[in-house]
């Protein structure tokens, strides 16, 4: 049957809103152009979410000629402000943005090991307000949240996890008291930063990958035909507790030690760069140290031309020394292809990005080494990439998901 005049308008509408999110904004003609609809058809839709304030003139388009220029309409950006958080073990970082994800103040604070639940959680708190007062926003719509463990596929929260603060699930509960208007979601921060990939970094051509996160800790997200996939528990990609050949023991239920983590963790990519003699450096708040020696090797690897042809050779067993860079590089690839290859066996993603400061930090130089050992050890043809977005990723993807959680509400159909 044919949808009724009421249905067909809200389709109408619903599909100029998406090609605003998805283009920035547009001229009627341009609308016309994408969506098919007639150009009486475009005009009425216009002046009706014009006029139920959700879409505005925001400028005119470029083009030079004879009569005034077409009106560019774009989403209200101020309708709603929206929260995104990236909390690890030490540290919470908080943006706030427009409805259009536009960022309009950010902060970041330190919360050391040894501060009480209660201190750590009003520490948090009272960031996201101050950063939220720095944005000039009233109130928040949503607030998205990044957050290492495992997220309940039922209740959506926060599972408790040994190794973990307790701050952690505390906050979420704060949050939410504190911001009673506001909608507050939680996702496992490696899923979040795959679907940052997926949307502006590295895997914007790719329905099916998986992004191996190499931060302080490690994990993985599944993202298959176009959907990410959270398993019957939350779980998916919990690659730390991945039983791997090279560790001194066996993981169990509560602990990772002894699984992947124990060789591509922060702690163990730092031991073993102490191995080949090379300097640890590292320079940012929330940036692992693990992040620092692997850019520092990468650079000397680079430089290795040069460094061959000074008069003055470089010291032996330092980040100068490019083939001690080299040899820690190739021994960290044999690692990482470990978990890579585990993965690709299983699932045949045909990609696989390193994701988090340290896979960033080793670029195309580690993913190419990488790369290289899967193509002897899989018949699965399979592309390694480093992260264009490294551990800006989490927040990237909280607030990509908050604005999505709030623009489908703000512009759902009256009757939904």
């Amino acid at each position: 049957m044919p949808a009724s005049p009421s249905t067909a308008r809200a389709i109408n509408d619903r599909l100029a809103l998406r090609l605003l999110q998805q283009e920035g904004s547009l001229t009627a003609g341009q609308l016309k152009h994408l969506t098919g609809l007639s150009r009486p058809t475009v005009a009425d839709l216009v002046e009706r979410l014009t006029d139920a304030g959700l879409i505005e003139v925001v400028g005119e388009a470029g083009e030079q000629r004879r009569g005034p220029n077409a009106k560019l309409y774009g989403i209200v950006a101020g309708r709603a402000h929206l929260a995104a958080l990236d909390v690890r073990t030490e540290g919470v970082s908080v943006v706030v943005s427009d409805l259009v994800g536009a960022v309009l103040a950010e902060a970041a604070v330190p919360i050391g090991g040894d501060t009480g639940t209660g201190p750590a959680v009003e520490q948090a708190v009272a960031l996201v307000e101050r950063v939220v007062k720095e944005a000039g926003a009233d109130r928040l719509h949503t607030v998205g949240i990044g957050a290492p463990g495992l997220i309940d596929p039922a209740s959506g929260e926060l599972r408790d996890s040994s190794g973990l603060p307790a701050w952690h699930r505390r906050l979420v509960a704060a949050l939410q008291e504190r911001l009673p208007e506001a909608r507050v979601n939680v996702e496992n921060e490696t899923n979040l930063a795959a679907l940052a990939e997926q949307r502006d970094g590295v895997a914007r051509d790719r329905d099916t990958f998986v992004l191996l996160w190499l931060g302080h800790g490690t994990g993985a997200a599944v993202v298959l035909d176009g959907a990410l996939r959270r398993g019957a528990s939350g779980g998916t990609g919990e690659i730390g507790f991945l039983p791997v050949p090279g560790t001194s023991g066996l993981p169990s239920a509560v602990d990772c030690d002894g699984g992947f983590h124990s060789l591509a963790g922060s702690a163990a990519i730092v031991e073993l760069a102490g191995e080949y003699g090379l300097t640890v450096e590292g320079d940012a708040v929330h940036e692992p140290v693990a992040a620092g020696v692997v850019r520092g090797a990468v650079v000397r690897v680079a430089s290795t031309d040069s460094s061959r042809t000074s008069d003055t050779a470089p010291p032996v067993g330092s980040l100068h020394d490019p083939a001690s860079a080299s040899r820690f590089l190739d021994a960290l690839a044999d690692r990482l292809a470990i978990g890579v290859a585990s993965v690709v066996a299983i699932l045949d993603p045909g990609c696989v990005v390193l994701g988090g400061e340290v896979g960033q930090a080793g670029g195309e130089e580690l993913a190419g080494r990488v790369e290289e050992r899967i193509r002897r050890m899989s018949p699965l043809a399979t592309i390694v990439r480093p992260s264009s977005l490294g551990g800006a990723a989490v927040l990237r993807g909280a607030l990509l998901t908050a604005r999505d959680a709030a623009q489908d509400e703000l512009f759902a159909p009256p009757d939904r």
